[in-house]
């Protein structure tokens, strides 16, 4: 282990800290909190499952920077792919051409994708997988005659991006209210929140069931005819991590069959280890139309996103003058897709989904041992994928209102686990819920750091409701 340099000026001051203040705009931050004095955080080195700052204190990285370190910090080899890549080919779009990187990933890719997916479109990024998604939908409905066919379902909650496109099938109103009108024609139906079931709150199978006939509902509202595809997340992350009820899924692509609508399974955070395979809809058991992913491909160490589709929706491109009319730069970007492929490397090398379905029974376990505690009303999830979610009335599963959850979560939570060596998140997307999706290298002694730190910062937490 190195010693972590401490990034300071020559006057003693915290300069990175400071020039972050006055230059930096950071993604979705309340710039407030540091106008007056307060010190912006400045990650400087990672190493496997933990982060240090310019100060050189160490944090255990539980949302694997922002559910994407699969592998860990700090893996030379992903370096030394980035490398040798750049000194062969640095750059060269995907546009009318191709690189040998970019083809040895795309037959990657496909190899592990369920069903008939095989055609890979690749992007920088999950928001750009999603609006790509939505785009061959539309154009491939168009190019079979079936016009009508634009409008999306996605569900209240969900979080699929920011571009304008995604963010509309988004299912945030405080996400979107800044930036409407979007784009027309997403709709939104229940997510799989069981532990606040509207219907069936005590059988999970016919909850699951009843939410899905929500979207043949909203199919049949909007006219089938005006309906291309169904986008969800195998297990929501916004919200606070809702797994799919048993039957789900399966009943969704029912579903879509029946009204020739297409199913999208966004796996831009579920994919890759996330929940014990290289696609969740492969763990559930279903096979999408399209998929979308990014984060977990490289593990964070270079951007890059893909949009994986079944072969019949490449059919009507493949003859004529008919083209996909849409891509992006950076798309399969040579050095990301390098990353990519010595990323999966890993995965396949130390077994990495086999390590997380080994230990998830032991991580969920850890983490229920934190329902003694009066704030937490539910711990639910997948893998190593987690939410808990706090509540003010455990028997009544009565939430926090507005003012509640604003002291809770920014007044105290979030600079308290930062402060006790956490990374994680306190999110009120939905009801107040901590997230975690830490590197899949863990094990026991992480789990147990991650109860601990939690206990006791949730135990202070009462002292300011």
């Amino acid at each position: 282990m190195t010693a972590t340099p401490q990034y300071v000026s020559h006057d003693g001051s915290d300069a990175l800290a400071e020039s972050a203040r006055d230059h930096l705009w950071m993604h979705f931050t309340r710039h407030s909190t540091y106008e007056n004095g307060g010190h912006v955080p400045v990650i400087v080195r990672g190493d496997g499952a933990y982060v240090w700052d310019d100060r050189g204190k160490r944090y255990l990285d539980g949302l694997a920077g922002l559910f994407t370190v699969q592998v860990g910090h700090g893996r030379a080899e992903l370096a030394e792919a980035a490398a040798k890549q750049m000194s062969e080919l640095a750059f060269f779009p995907l546009w009318s051409y191709a690189h040998p990187r970019a083809i040895e990933l795309a037959e990657r890719l496909a190899d592990y994708a369920p069903g008939d997916i095989d055609r890979i479109f690749f992007t920088t990024g999950g928001g750009e997988a999603v609006e790509s998604a939505w785009k061959l939908a539309k154009q491939y409905f168009k190019l079979t005659g079936r016009p009508l066919k634009h409008k999306v379902i996605s569900r209240a909650v969900a979080y699929h991006g920011t571009p304008q496109g995604a963010l509309s099938i988004t299912g945030i109103p405080d996400a979107k209210k800044y930036f409407e009108p979007l784009v027309p024609g997403a709709h939104k139906v229940p997510n799989t929140n069981f532990y606040r079931a509207p219907e069936h709150g005590d059988d999970v199978e016919a909850f699951g069931r009843w939410a899905a006939d929500r979207i043949a509902e909203a199919i049949e509202f909007e006219g089938p005819d005006t309906v291309a595809a169904v986008f969800l997340e195998p297990v929501q992350n916004s919200g606070g991590c809702f797994p799919p009820p048993p039957g789900y899924l399966q009943r969704v692509r029912e579903i879509c069959d029946e009204y020739d609508v297409l199913f999208v399974a966004d796996e831009v955070i579920c994919s890759f280890g996330r929940i014990g395979e290289m696609f969740a809809t492969t763990r559930f058991g279903v096979a999408p139309d399209i998929i979308t992913t990014a984060k977990g491909l490289t593990s964070g160490y270079a951007p890059l996103g893909a949009m994986l589709a079944s072969a019949r929706l490449f059919e009507p491109f493949k003859t004529g003058t008919n083209y996909f009319a849409h891509g992006y730069t950076f798309g399969g970007h040579p050095v990301s897709a390098a990353v990519a492929m010595a990323n999966l490397d890993i995965f396949e090398r130390e077994g990495l989904n086999a390590h997380v379905q080994a230990n998830e029974g032991a991580f969920r376990a850890t983490l229920e041992k934190l329902l003694d505690l009066p704030l937490v009303g539910d711990v639910r999830g997948e893998g190593y994928f987690y939410g808990i979610e706090l509540v003010k009335d455990k028997a009544t599963k009565e939430t926090f209102d507005e003012d509640e959850s604003e002291r809770l979560l920014r007044g105290f939570l979030s600079k308290a686990l930062f402060e006790a060596g956490l990374y994680c998140r306190a999110d009120d997307r939905g009801d107040p819920v901590i997230q975690l999706a830490p590197p899949l290298i863990i094990g026991q002694r992480e789990f147990d750091e991650i109860e601990q730190t939690l206990r006791d910062v949730l135990t202070r937490a009462q002292s300011v409701l």
